[in-house]
C-alpha cells in the first residue's frame, strides 16, 4: 500500500486542528444547552437489537399479518361480551335483593352464555399463531418460547371466565 494512501486512511476521523466552523458549531451547541433541563443528565439509550431484513420489509408491505387481525377481532369480541355482561350484572343486581338468589341466577346466566364465535377465533389463534408469527422453539423444552413472559395460547371464554370478571356476589354488583 502506498504511504500516502495509508496516511490518508489513518487520518480519517482523527483529531486535527480546530477550524472556525467547528468552533462556531461548539458555541451554538453550548448556547442551546444553557436552558435545557437535560443538561448534565444522561440521555435514555435507545437500543436497536435488530436489523431490518428484506423478508420483514416485504411482509410489512402486505399489511397486518393474519394473527394480528385475528387478535384484534378477538379483543373486540371480548370487549363486547364484557360490556353486555356488565350491563346484565348491574341489571340483575338492581332487581334482586337476596344475595343467594342473585348468586344462583347469575351463575345460571353465566352457564347459558354462548361464546362460540370468539372461542372459534381463539382456537384458530392457538393452532396457527406459532407458524404465522414464526415463533421460535426453546430447544431445552421443545415448546415455543414465551411471548412477553407468557404462553401464546389464549384461554377460551366460559362460565368461569364470566365469574372471574363478574363475581356472583350481590355486594360487588350493587
Amino acid at each position: 500500500m502506498d504511504r500516502r494512501e495509508r496516511e490518508r486512511i489513518l487520518k480519517e476521523g482523527g483529531v486535527g486542528p480546530e477550524s472556525p466552523l467547528a468552533r462556531t458549531a461548539e458555541r451554538l451547541l453550548a448556547e442551546d444547552l444553557e436552558g435545557s433541563p437535560l443538561r448534565g443528565r444522561p440521555l435514555r439509550r435507545v437500543l436497536r437489537n435488530f436489523r431490518p431484513d428484506v423478508a420483514g420489509y416485504v411482509a410489512s408491505l402486505g399489511g397486518p399479518r393474519p394473527y394480528m387481525e385475528r387478535l384484534r377481532e378477538i379483543q373486540a369480541l371480548v370487549d363486547r361480551h364484557e360490556l353486555e355482561l356488565a350491563e346484565a350484572w348491574a341489571a340483575l343486581a338492581a332487581e334482586t335483593e337476596d344475595p343467594a338468589v342473585f348468586a344462583r341466577r347469575w351463575r345460571e346466566l353465566a352457564e347459558r352464555r354462548r361464546f362460540d364465535e370468539v372461542n372459534e377465533l381463539i382456537e384458530r389463534h392457538n393452532r396457527f399463531f406459532p407458524a404465522e408469527a414464526r415463533l421460535p422453539m426453546d430447544p431445552r423444552t421443545g415448546d415455543f418460547v414465551l411471548v412477553a413472559g407468557d404462553r401464546y395460547e389464549r384461554r377460551p371464554l366460559d362460565a368461569d371466565w364470566v365469574l372471574e370478571r363478574f363475581p356472583a356476589e350481590l355486594g360487588w354488583a350493587a
